[in-house]
């Protein structure tokens, strides 16, 4: 596996003005190769990782390494064990559906605060990210579109004005940008996840919370429990395949 420190050659620009200017620590920006390398599959669930290895790979100092892979371990993305050393953290099917089934329920509480708010802004807020997501869905980079993802649901937490559901943002983002990935690497299909974000934008639009609830159980335990049928169908035609 090769990884890249430093931006990828090709990248689309922005249609429009110059890009902004963004300067990051060679720390930060190993650690968001890394990061890239989870989400789009080249680093894969359980896969151990060594810091000789990913300097080499980077290009960067082994100290450098260290201070990112700590960085990713503190934001849950991997994870070290005695005996095991460091590895990129793994979702188990069961916690798939621990974790669409809690989501769907802080979900929920942060509709209810949007729902009450009589003035209308928490909802404006809410479109506001489903515009940007609809910019970014079908971006040729699969990060650019999970970032998209990720932002779309982090914005209707924050429309919500619950603080500690936005406490509570770090942990629900790990665990998603890790179900993500299994989900972008068994079925990557930008087209679909914009459908199904429609289709829950447009719950939402009703203002109706059981036409709402009802979507979200759709969106999220029905997405995650298609996906665990998948990775099963996957492992019985791998353990057929031996």
């Amino acid at each position: 596996m090769k990884m890249n420190a430093t931006p990828r050659q090709g990248q689309p620009e922005e249609p429009r003005g110059p890009a902004a200017v963004v300067t990051l620590s060679r720390k930060e920006a190993a650690g968001a190769a890394i990061r890239r390398a989870i989400i789009s599959g080249d680093l894969r669930p359980g896969e151990k990782l060594t810091e000789l290895q990913l300097a080499a790979s980077l290009g960067v100092s082994r100290p450098t390494v260290r201070e990112a892979l700590n960085q990713l371990t503190r934001a849950g993305l991997i994870i070290q064990e005695p005996y095991r050393g460091l590895h990129v953290a793994e979702v188990s099917m069961q916690e798939m559906r621990d974790i669409a089934v809690t989501r769907v329920a802080l979900d929920m509480l942060a509709i209810d605060a949007i729902l009450a708010d009589v003035t209308g802004e928490r909802l404006q807020e809410v479109q506001r990210g489903w515009e940007r997501f609809q910019r970014a869905s079908m971006d040729p980079d699969p990060v650019v579109q999970h970032n998209a993802h990720v932002a779309f649901h982090r914005a209707i937490w924050a429309a919500s004005g619950n603080f500690l559901l936005l406490k509570l943002w770090p942990v629900t983002e790990a665990h998603l940008t890790l179900a993500l990935a299994e989900d972008q690497a068994t079925r990557s299909d930008p087209e679909r996840a914009r459908l199904l974000h429609a289709t829950l934008m447009e719950a939402i639009m009703t203002r109706d919370r059981d036409i709402i609830h009802a979507a979200l159980i759709t969106h999220t335990v029905g997405s995650a429990e298609e996906l665990i049928a998948q990775l099963s169908a996957d492992q019985h035609t791998e353990q057929g395949a031996k």
